[in-house]
């Protein structure tokens, strides 16, 4: 059955009591804020949302993004922000008895990480580790995957931090975590145990049982929402912990990207950017005819093509999106040729 677009009485930071919010594409691009973010998140808190950031980076401490979150005007606690390697090392403490011996491939917020969650640090494969957890590290050598081969084909358990293939840098698209991990996959043809960064949903259970840690009741999903630029990272990771979630488009994610959208990736809600925290959603309506209406816009597939009214709108691209998801879903071969260009106006 296929799951469309949805829609809410009240504004989303009133209707969902906790945000999972993503902060590449979606707070800040490199050093600089997205258009309208922290005021749009100052704006939630001031309606009773809580926000946490989730973040797939792991070299970054907590204290560091947080500050610079505060030089965008918000406030901001080092706890609210939940890195991949702080869920990583919280995986693994989970996983192996306290005090385990553990060699870690990664910057130092991840092995700060690691001996913070009671576990050894070792220093390669000659000291026998009980696991071993590789994260982003844009200093590391041949050797220090080499020994990360080395005592993973030993039987060391292999945790990672993420699995994204790419990162963007100030140049341009680099080599991510994903990358680097298929150095040690192909040297011991063994896939990574378990994986704490987005698409899979255990950061963002994580991130809801790191904030009852701080004196607050424990969030339930159907009251926390997971915000993000990405498809196939904030949105994948949602749908698989069954969070309802929000993609913007101040990232990656553009609207062709939606439409086109397989069901395992396909948002919950859609929003140009995060402004529309202050707003009630409105719920696409399919009509007797198969056109989908949106408030003011429209759309319906028709000739092996999905048509619009209004190509410049919001609006109109959730209708379109519902219309391309129903076609899809019943075998219409769609792709960039049959889905309307949309150029939204700010």
């Amino acid at each position: 059955m296929t799951r469309f677009l949805k829609g809410t009485d009240r504004p989303l930071a009133e209707a969902y009591q906790l945000a999972l919010l993503d902060l590449d594409g979606v707070v800040y691009r490199g050093k600089n804020p997205v258009e309208y973010a922290a005021d749009s998140i100052r704006a939630a808190e001031a309606a009773g949302m809580t926000i946490e950031y989730t973040t797939n980076n792991s070299s970054r401490f907590q204290h560091v993004v947080a500050d610079q979150l505060k030089g965008f005007g918000l406030d901001v606690e080092p706890w609210q922000v939940i890195t991949s390697s702080v869920v990583a090392a919280r995986m693994v403490a989970k996983a192996l008895p306290a005090g385990a011996r553990v060699q870690v491939l990664g910057a130092e917020h991840l092995r700060d990480e690691v001996t913070r969650n009671g576990l050894t640090i070792v220093d390669g494969p000659q000291d026998r580790p009980q696991a071993v957890i590789q994260g982003w590290y844009p200093d590391m050598t041949w050797q220090m995957m080499a020994d990360a081969a080395f005592a993973v084909e030993a039987g060391a358990t292999y945790f990672v931090t993420n699995r994204d293939l790419t990162i963007p840098r100030e140049l341009g698209i680099a080599p991510g975590c994903g990358s680097m991990i298929r150095a040690v996959i192909t040297a011991t043809g063994v896939e990574p145990v378990a994986s704490a960064g987005k698409p899979e949903a255990y950061m963002y259970d994580e991130a809801r049982e790191l904030n009852a840690a701080e004196g607050h009741d424990l969030v339930p999903k159907e009251a926390s929402i997971a915000i993000g630029d990405r498809l196939d990272t904030d949105i994948e990771a949602g749908n698989r912990g069954d969070y309802d979630s929000l993609a913007v488009l101040t990232g990656v994610t553009n609207p062709t990207e939606l439409m086109l959208a397989p069901s395992h990736l396909r948002p919950t809600f859609i929003a140009p950017d995060l402004r529309e925290l202050g707003e009630a959603q409105p719920e696409p309506v399919r009509d007797e005819s198969g056109t989908w209406e949106c408030r003011k816009a429209s759309a319906w597939f028709e000739n092996g093509q999905v048509h619009v009214s209004d190509p410049t709108s919001m609006d109109g691209l959730r209708a379109a999106v519902c219309a391309a998801w129903e076609a899809a879903d019943q075998g219409a071969q769609l792709s960039e040729a049959t889905v309307p260009v949309f150029a939204i106006e700010a």
